[in-house]
């Protein structure tokens, strides 16, 4: 298992892990970042995560079960523990790790004594330059990044894996060893094959803390214990800046240029590539990774500040630290292997050429150098290099801020373009144009939606199926003040009770079988809005009570719920029942007619309505046609004529049918009698020499139609006159060409030119 794992579900994609990771071991794919192992070397800045995204593997059970196994497990401290655990002794400390289960505690700073005389040994025999390897991460660094300097490392092992082979060589292999410390990269050095058995597990201080605190054990309640291995004595000044020349006992002075220490990844980073381009080669490098050295590790105490931890770690060193040697470390120490070989790790990426990153640039808007903001949003220093990670499989090309800003900024614009031609469309089509007739109830129809539709009063339309309450309801939001928020209809004949209660109020997960998670009901999706129940007149008692308590209250409890949400919401309604009837009956409840009956609008059916039949048709002869893409000059008269003396008992909406029905049926572009259903050829022939006074008809409708007959008569002859020259025809008449196009359109005439049309 990894030593630090991926939460896919925490990551937000915000780059802070690939803008901290010195080595871009970090692949952003599939939404969410994730380590690349083959290149990361346990430096552990990305555990700063600020969603905690990519955490430390818990090896807490692996421990548990090493300590539960009968074999003896040695605690090692590294040499950083007195900077963390400073609100105890180190007697306690110890007390309380043997209270865990641990057969014996050993500090770490002896194996810095251990490989000491290795480094002298080492330094004083070779002239290459040689790069300290008791800093993990820079064992990884080197082995995964920078291969070339392979051979400058210092073939000895790290203090932590020295004092690993050194308690197995004395215990027995049968000894388990688990070290304590700030490293992360430490738990990365044991998964290497060569190591495998030396440590058996790393835990962080952290880890020891929350072990604590499960077992229920406060070391600082404890007696003191001593420690078991051997007094390190000034090996514990290995954690310190400057530490590890102390420590290791290796000379030097303030002008030498031999031997170069530094700590921090930048300062490394920087003494390694001058190694790697052969700008510098002193005879010794001795390297940490951690800004700090090891006591401000990944796993480091955050309260404290490093002066302070500094001051805990010398104090430690002055101070009485009690000590009882095993016996079995006391007498002659057998030879322990302390070297270690180190392997080319580095993964071979593909090197882009200046096309590639080319074009990968332009793929984010950016042509010129002037383009490239090199803003570090994605995570990587420049725009180039981000576009080299892109073609190398490492970044994706969506990590560019600017860029998806503009995009973002190009498709807001789009967007709301096509919401402006959308919200025009709906407007052309459900606009108060229409609500449209020529007779005096239409016009009271109109007049009332005008006065109620900016108010906030509940509305009720009556009328017959199909005189147009939807079309009204939605004239009368498009009034209001809600006009720009959602108008949510829904027919209440549709759905049985239970649905319709779900679809109005919503329902909460398990509140019925089907119920598998939350639902929003329509009265909370129209909050701020309006809704239009349609057919009030059918919903069932229950429902009647459950809204109107949400017309008293404002509230919706969602069905299987027991708390409630405040709603705003204005209510239409609908129906062609007679609601007064209900109320005697019983089946409609009084107060609630009482709450819906603020105030009515009500529809005349089409019957009552027979001086708007000539309008209404030519309108749906313009739809259907529009619908149909056929091209439709007209209804002929006696058609018009039938069409007043029909009952319609499915008014506007069977109106609407039946002309697109016989535009379907019309040969020549105009609807005739021997298009419509048979009944109104049945009407025409009862009614023979009596259509025409058998209703009154208006002096405008009768002008209309006559003036509509005489404007084409007239285009007609001025077009065979000017033998089909439109130009020379719109001359005749004296009207400018364009509106003599219209006109022409407008009556369904086609030209059919003799000769050449001059311009």
């Amino acid at each position: 298992m990894q030593p630090i794992i991926t939460y896919k579900e925490r990551c937000r994609t915000c780059y802070s892990c690939v803008r901290t990771c010195p080595v871009k071991a970090i692949k952003v794919d599939g939404g969410y970042a994730e380590i690349i192992y083959e290149r990361c070397i346990g430096c552990g800045n990305c555990l700063n995560c600020p969603q905690k995204a990519k955490v430390v593997v818990d090896r807490m059970v692996k421990t548990q079960e090493l300590l539960a196994s009968g074999d003896p497990v040695v605690a090692v401290l590294g040499c950083s523990f007195p900077a963390f655990f400073h609100t105890y002794t180190p007697g306690q400390l110890v007390a309380g790790l043997k209270s865990l289960g641990f057969h014996e505690v050993h500090e770490g700073a002896y194996g810095v004594r251990m490989i000491a005389p290795f480094y002298a040994s080492e330094i004083s025999s070779t002239d290459k330059p040689l790069i300290s390897t008791h800093c993990p991460a820079v064992v990884a660094l080197i082995e995964r990044h920078y291969p070339k300097l392979i051979q400058n490392l210092m073939p000895v092992v790290s203090p932590m894996v020295a004092m690993g082979r050194f308690i197995k060589k004395i215990n027995g292999p049968a000894t388990k060893v688990i070290y304590l410390s700030t490293c992360i990269a430490a738990k990365f050095e044991i998964q290497t094959p060569e190591l495998a058995n030396d440590v058996d597990v790393v835990l962080t201080y952290n880890e020891i803390e929350l072990f604590f605190r499960r077992r229920g054990i406060s070391p600082a309640n404890l007696a003191e214990a001593p420690f078991d291995g051997i007094d390190p004595h000034h090996g514990r000044m290995f954690t310190l800046t400057g530490g590890p020349l102390k420590a290791l006992d290796i000379a030097t002075d303030f002008l030498d240029t031999e031997t170069v220490s530094a700590e921090g990844e930048s300062h490394t980073l920087e003494i390694v590539r001058d190694l790697a381009d052969g700008r510098i080669s002193p005879r010794y490098v001795d390297l940490r990774f951690c800004d700090g050295g090891c006591v401000d590790g990944p796993g480091k105490n955050r309260e404290l500040t490093h002066l302070y931890k500094r001051n805990l770690i010398i104090h430690f060193n002055k101070s009485r630290i009690p000590y009882r040697t095993a016996a079995h470390y006391t007498k002659k120490i057998p030879a322990v292997n302390l070297s270690q070989m180190f392997h080319d790790k580095s993964i071979r990426l593909p090197v882009p050429k200046s096309e590639d990153i080319r074009k990968i640039l332009n793929a984010t808007a950016k042509y010129s150098h002037g383009d490239e903001l090199n803003c570090r949003a994605c995570g990587y220093a420049t725009c180039r290099e981000h576009a080299v990670a892109v073609f190398q499989g490492l970044a994706d090309i969506g990590m560019c801020l600017p860029y998806n800003l503009r995009k973002m900024e190009e498709d807001r614009g789009l967007l709301l373009q096509k919401y402006e031609l959308m919200s025009r469309e709906l407007d052309k089509q459900l606009g108060e144009d229409m609500i449209i007739g020529d007779d005096r109830e239409n016009a009271d129809v109109v007049e009332l939606i005008r006065q109620v539709g900016p108010t906030p009063t509940t509305v009720l339309i009556r009328g017959e199926t199909g005189t147009g309450k939807e079309l009204t309801a939605r004239a009368i939001h498009r009034l209001s003040t809600r006009g720009d928020k959602p108008l949510v209809t829904v027919n209440c004949t549709t759905l049985t009770d239970s649905l319709l209660e779900s679809e109005l109020f919503g329902h909460k997960k398990g509140a019925f079988t089907g119920a598998i998670s939350d639902r929003k009901g329509l009265f909370e999706a129209a909050d701020k809005g309006s809704i239009f129940l349609d057919e009030i007149g059918d919903i069932t008692p229950k429902l009647q009570a459950e809204l109107l308590r949400l017309l008293d209250q404002g509230e919706v409890r969602p069905v299987g719920g027991t708390s409630v949400k405040k709603v705003d919401v204005r209510l239409i309604a609908a129906t062609n029942k007679n609601l007064e009837q209900g109320v005697s009956d019983g089946w409609f409840r009084e107060d609630l007619y009482y709450r819906l009956n603020v105030f009515s609008i009500d529809l005349p059916p089409l019957r009552d309505r027979p001086e708007s039949i000539p309008i209404l048709a030519r309108h749906f002869l313009e739809k259907a046609g529009k619908k149909l893409n056929k091209r439709l000059t007209g209804i002929e008269e006696r058609a018009i004529t039938t069409m007043r003396h029909y009952r319609w008992p499915g008014n506007i909406r069977e109106m609407q049918n039946i002309i697109e029905r016989a535009a379907v049926l019309s040969q020549d572009g105009v609807i005739r009698l021997e298009n419509l259903p048979s009944v109104f050829r049945e009407i025409h022939d009862n009614c023979a020499g009596v259509l025409p006074v058998a209703r009154k008809i208006s002096f405008k409708a009768e002008r209309e139609t006559h003036v509509g007959h005489l404007e084409k008569n007239l285009i007609q002859r001025y077009i065979e006159e000017s033998d089909g020259n439109v130009s020379k025809a719109a001359r005749l008449a004296d009207i400018p060409r364009r509106t003599f196009y219209r006109l022409l359109e407008k009556n369904g005439i086609t030209i059919q030119r003799k000769r050449q049309e001059k311009t």
